[in-house]
Order: C-alpha cells, then sequence, then structure tokens
C-alpha cells in the first residue's frame, strides 16, 4: 500500500441510526471519520487515519477499514472501554434528533435496541476547556509515516483536540490543513478561544448554524462571520447550508463564491460535512484551486446522502462524480 498523502483525524463510533423513512441502522461501523475518508478516496486521495477507540471497539470493524487500502496505523486502542455509541433519528429529512430514543422508535412501532436503554445524548453540552478526555488526540498518536502526507483534515472532534493537532501537523512539516468546526466550542463562551482554534487554518468549513451560534453576539450576517474568522490568520472559509448550498470566502483573493446544492435523491444526511471535507482535502492536496476542489467536494457529498453506509460512494456508478461536479461547475458562481 502506498503512503498516504493525506491525513485525517476524527471519531469512530458505534451508530445506531434511525432514517426518516423509519429504517433502523443498528451498531454499525460510524463517527465522522469513515465518511471523510469514504469521500477522500472517491476524490483519489489515499487517506492515513487518525482516531482513538476503546478497548471494547469491535476489531473487526477496524479490520474492514483496512480491507478497504485505508491506512489504519494512526488508529490507537486504550486500555480501558470507552463510551463510543452514537444515536441519530431523523424525524425530518434534514432534522437530527439524539434525544429521547424511546420517543422515535415508538412512533415507527419498532423495539428498542438495548444498548439506547440507558442512552444520555452528549450533543449539546459545550467541551471543557480545562480537561482532555480519553478520546482527545495527543501529538503522539500521529504516526510518523503521515509526516510525509500533502495535507491533513480534522473532523468535527473536542476543543483539545482542535487546539492541539495542528500544531501537530505543522510541527511535522504538513502545511495544508483544514477544519470542520466541533459542535462544542461554537459558541459565544469560546471566542476568546476561538482565534487561536482557526489561527494558520488553510480551510475553516462549519454550518451556517454553528457559525450563528458562535457570532451570536457580533453579527448575523454570513460574509462579514466569514471575513471575521479570516481575520484570525484564517485562509479561508466554507459555509454549509443544505438549503442555500456552499459558500465560500477566499482572504487571499477576497472573492466570494455561492454554490447551490445538487439536487440529489436525499436519503441520509449523517456526516454528510465530513463527506465534503474528506474529498475537498483530496483535491487540493492535488493542486486543485479552491473554487473547483469546492465543487468536487459538493458532487461527492451528493452522492453521500443517497445511501446508507459511510461507503455508500465509494460503490456509485464510476463517472458519476464526474458527471456532478461538471454540473455543479456551471453553478459556481462568484458573488
Amino acid at each position: 500500500m502506498a503512503s498516504p498523502d493525506c491525513v485525517l483525524l476524527g471519531r469512530l463510533q458505534r451508530d445506531i441510526i434511525l432514517t426518516a423513512d423509519g429504517q433502523a441502522r443498528l451498531d454499525q461501523l460510524g463517527g465522522n471519520l469513515p465518511y471523510a475518508a469514504a469521500a477522500c478516496q472517491l476524490a483519489g486521495g489515499r487517506p492515513g487515519l487518525v482516531a482513538r477507540v476503546g478497548r471494547d471497539y469491535p476489531g473487526e470493524w477496524l479490520d474492514a477499514l483496512a480491507n478497504r487500502e485505508l491506512d489504519t496505523q494512526g488508529i490507537h486502542r486504550l486500555a480501558d472501554p470507552a463510551d463510543q455509541l452514537r444515536f441519530i433519528a431523523y424525524p425530518e429529512l434534514y432534522r437530527a434528533n439524539s434525544d429521547h430514543p424511546v420517543r422515535h422508535f415508538a412512533r415507527w412501532g419498532l423495539p428498542l435496541p438495548k444498548p439506547l436503554l440507558h442512552y444520555q445524548n452528549p450533543d449539546g453540552a459545550l467541551d471543557s476547556k480545562q480537561q482532555r478526555t480519553p478520546l482527545t488526540l495527543r501529538p503522539e498518536d500521529l504516526p510518523e509515516a503521515y509526516w510525509e502526507a500533502k495535507g491533513a483534515h480534522l473532523c468535527p472532534l473536542d476543543y483539545f483536540s482542535h487546539a492541539i493537532m495542528p500544531v501537530a501537523l505543522r510541527e511535522a512539516g504538513i502545511r495544508l490543513i483544514t477544519l470542520e468546526a466541533g459542535p462544542g466550542y461554537m459558541h459565544p463562551d469560546f471566542w476568546k478561544e476561538f482565534p487561536d482554534l482557526v489561527n494558520g487554518i488553510s480551510v475553516f468549513v462549519t454550518s451556517a448554524d454553528d457559525l450563528g451560534n458562535l457570532f451570536r453576539r457580533q453579527s448575523a450576517e454570513i460574509w462579514e462571520m466569514a471575513e471575521a474568522v479570516c481575520s484570525f490568520n484564517c485562509d479561508a472559509v466554507i459555509v454549509r447550508n443544505p438549503a442555500r448550498g456552499d459558500q465560500l470566502y477566499d482572504a487571499s483573493s477576497q472573492k466570494r463564491f455561492h454554490l447551490p446544492p445538487f439536487p440529489a435523491r436525499v436519503y441520509d444526511i449523517t456526516d454528510n460535512a465530513s463527506s465534503f471535507c474528506g474529498a475537498l482535502l483530496a483535491q487540493l492536496a492535488q493542486g486543485v484551486g479552491l473554487p473547483e476542489a469546492m465543487v468536487t467536494a459538493s458532487a461527492a457529498a451528493s452522492l453521500a446522502t443517497e445511501g446508507n453506509s459511510a461507503f455508500h460512494v465509494t460503490e456509485t456508478f464510476p463517472g458519476l462524480l464526474e458527471a456532478r461536479r461538471e454540473a455543479l461547475q456551471q453553478a459556481l458562481k462568484p458573488v
């Protein structure tokens, strides 16, 4: 296997997903990292994965990642078990909810899976500014074999992981670094810490809702907020919105772009932004310009919404990504 040209840092979890049409996917390989990895491969990247898993995380799932020609030497198994269960229900196609699993399963007349009997939704709580968790990434988690990669992407993680790992990546010689915001710190309480998080980041990717939440006491206009983020020594910002599409502000050229969403037959939007970011990094690592890389990333993300697993995008018809890329290229407009 060739050495990775893209380093992806993220979460591996045990997913229970209840889709908008009442289909339950129980205890499957999940987390944002597999979604980013699959789209990165689709867009021509060779991903090396960095994550932490508990002692009880299924070994066969890690084997399945390796069998897909993903470099897994950056996945570190802890000595103790870890709670990596994630539950997501979709009452509506574009609305996720992780509270009250009993209510969601009862709505479809389905029995509640045993792992959810005492499930507590961790979403909504702010990250700690003082204490790391066992799953927080550390600099020593980055294998030396990844130091020659052309770029790296950080999926949504806790505050400490996003504060620590970009520094470790730069010390390893990796300068192209993209980062998707973690919801646990996109809050006014982290306003003082936020500039250091995006300092030196090549592309910061966030949702319109999370960006608005961070700037709640400052501004409400998307372009104004994007320019403010770039003023903290961030090269570019992409703001994603399922209804409006992607908005790119490139600080170096001071140009703005808007890309409407592809009219996909949406089935499941789980970790769709991570699919977008995996493809984006693969393109940037190949030297593709940022607006064009965003087009390919949006095409890959549209494919990801039409399946029911992280690796659906790698099983689509050959040529479909390129066909959607060409259609979206025509829709890309400067603002």
